[in-house]
């Protein structure tokens, strides 16, 4: 078994179609929140996991990504002769985050393929996933715990959430149990209180977008996983499903049925990205989370909503 995890696998090659006309020409992992681009707190988030090789999954026209975590000599050096040091370390600071290297997927051919696509980069190797349509903030961190629990079973391990009745027959939603004596025992050494091994639970069903009123749960599968490299195995024999995708959920079936599979219930908050209202409250609730920014913005929030008469 390994005893480590050391590589990530961002998917960053979708199309970005909910946020056109300002996706036509650049990439939506590249939309900011406040500043930074939200592809930078993904990659931030795998490094603060103790992540050190991080892969991310492009397609065509996605140059910015690969510009953004590379040097700017021009720019840096504009900066430095103007005596700009405080965005000069800042310029700095995002090529030197980590060790990121560039896959492109050729064909649209859904999350699995994006996956697969890292196969000869990850190897042998277990290995986190992480999507960039989901922030998340959690303590502790989400994807540690994630890591944690493979190193401890060698069973691959998803974060789950809970998620609104009306809201579960448009998500990947799962079934469990409780962990069985085999699991609490391999578990044991990471000595968790009971209440967050609570969170642990052996995976029975996986379902993706089950009916209205079908669902084994509440819990839902967020964009975070940690797994084992027979997973790639498993995408290969998967089948095109609507779209003639291949589905990242279809293969943790079988991984689910062939090994076993962990769900880890997060107690943090996950921001979505993925669509314009949950991309506006991200920016609002990372901008209030500055110091720098929350005073001013409160301001500004009070007195739009004053000239709207609310």
């Amino acid at each position: 078994m390994h005893t480590t995890v050391r590589k990530a696998v961002i998917p960053a090659a979708g199309l970005g179609t909910r946020f056109l006309p300002a996706t036509k020409a650049q990439p939506k992992e590249m939309l900011p929140i406040v500043d930074t681009p939200a592809i930078q707190y993904v990659v931030q988030e795998a490094l603060d996991a103790g992540l050190t090789d991080i892969l991310i999954i492009v397609s065509r026209g996605k140059h910015a990504i690969i510009d953004h975590f590379d040097r700017a000599f021009e720019l840096e050096t504009t900066l430095r002769e103007r005596g700009k040091d405080v965005e000069l370390a800042v310029v700095e600071s995002v090529s030197g985050l980590a060790n990121i290297h560039f896959v492109r997927q050729k064909e649209p051919l859904g999350l699995g393929h994006a996956v697969l696509c890292a196969k000869d980069h990850v190897g042998d190797e277990p290995f986190c996933v992480l999507l960039g349509d989901d922030l998340v903030s959690a303590t502790p961190p989400c994807l540690g715990r994630l890591i944690a629990a493979y190193l401890a079973t060698g069973l691959g391990c998803i974060a789950l959430e809970s998620l609104p009745e009306e809201t579960l027959h448009t998500k990947g939603v799962v079934g469990g149990e409780e962990l069985g004596k085999l699991g609490r025992e391999a578990m044991a050494s990471l000595n968790y209180s009971t209440d967050e091994l609570a969170r642990f639970s052996q995976l029975t069903q996986l379902v993706e977008k089950p009916p209205k009123g079908a669902a084994p749960s509440n819990l839902g599968i967020l964009g975070r996983y940690c797994l084992p490299p027979s997973i790639f195995a498993l995408l290969e024999a998967t089948p095109p499903g609507r779209g003639g995708e291949i589905q990242l959920t279809d293969a943790l079936i079988a991984l689910q049925r062939q090994d076993g599979l962990l769900g880890y219930h997060y107690p943090g908050t996950r921001w979505d990205t993925g669509n314009v209202l949950g991309f506006l409250q991200t920016t609002l609730d990372f901008a209030l989370m500055r110091a720098d920014l929350r005073e001013d913005l409160l301001i500004l929030m009070r007195d739009t909503l004053s000239r709207e008469g609310g």
